[in-house]
């Protein structure tokens, strides 16, 4: 349902988010090796959610990637998707024809509409805090 990259940004932010309320900032490398993506792939996303103001960053001995406290519940899954995917996830077929509607429906389209829609809920109503505490208290893992 989401490219490669961005699952890999989903479990960047949330990592970031888990150090972030711990006040740590972190290294594009340890995000890496921590979601298990390649350190260059992981660079690019990352310059994408800075650039998007979804993270920040600082440069320096004790600098690296991290979330205000005070935009941790703020920022939705929505904010992520949205960066890297666009809109895509939200209006495209579910069997990726260019022109399904409603008036030329694909075979899937009504029963896609319905999970789409769910999908958006979810998104939007999902926020970094709470899955950043998921991981934390070990209800959730980013790697298996």
């Amino acid at each position: 349902m989401f490219s490669k990259s961005c699952e890999y940004a989903i479990k960047a932010v949330i990592f970031i988010t888990t150090n972030s309320l711990q006040d740590k900032k972190v290294g594009f490398v340890d995000i890496a090796i921590e979601i298990d993506s390649p350190e260059a792939f992981t660079a690019k996303i990352l310059q994408k959610l800075v650039k998007k103001h979804i993270i920040q960053s600082v440069r320096g001995v004790n600098g690296g990637f991290y979330i205000p406290f005070a935009g941790i519940s703020k920022v939705k899954l929505t904010h992520i998707v949205q960066a890297i995917d666009g809109d895509a996830v939200f209006n495209g077929c579910g069997l990726g024809m260019e022109r399904c509607n409603a008036k030329h429906p694909c075979p899937l389209h009504d029963k896609f509409m319905s999970i789409r829609n769910d999908l958006r809920q979810m998104l939007e109503t999902t926020n970094l805090e709470e899955l950043a505490l998921g991981l934390k208290s070990g209800e959730s893992f980013l790697k298996q």
